[in-house]
């Protein structure tokens, strides 16, 4: 992964949207911190975050987290858990993983990384230097081949 120059933080990049004063900004950016180390890899200038929370600590709550980075699409993620750090810790662990399979689908396909597996050796007959198959393991036998 190449470094970013001003990786983004939630600290730098939490806007505290409806339903949330500035007073709570502090206490969801330390529930959020968790996050840094997925944001990183973004610029803190291209990376916008926002919280807000409709119908606060009513029964039907509904907490959306949404997330702008440059060059990507918008990710938006919600819950409707009764409990409000719940909710919150519910979108924060949302917004994870939605941005974990978005760095994987941007990922080439074809990672030499991953294909660098060992292969196995084969064995070669000293005796004229040709290669042998190993013995076939009958307890690998399908039925096809018995």
């Amino acid at each position: 992964m190449s470094a970013v120059a001003n990786p983004a933080t939630v600290a730098e990049c939490l806007r505290v949207g409806a339903g949330f004063s500035q007073g709570d900004r502090n206490w969801i950016a330390e529930q959020f911190v968790t996050l840094d180390a997925r944001l990183a890899s973004f610029h803190a200038d291209a990376t916008e975050i926002e919280v807000s929370v409709k119908d606060r600590e009513a029964r039907g709550q509904k907490v959306t987290l949404e997330c702008w980075i440059a060059g990507r699409q918008k990710i938006v993620t919600t819950s409707a858990e009764e409990d409000l750090h719940a909710a919150l810790n519910d979108v924060r662990d949302d917004l994870r993983r939605r941005l974990n399979d978005a760095k994987t689908r941007q990922e080439p396909r074809h990672n030499k990384h991953l294909r660098d597996v060992p292969q196995p050796q084969s064995e070669l007959d000293p005796a004229d230097g040709q290669e042998q198959l190993p013995a076939a393991d009958p307890s690998r036998a399908d039925a096809e081949t018995v």
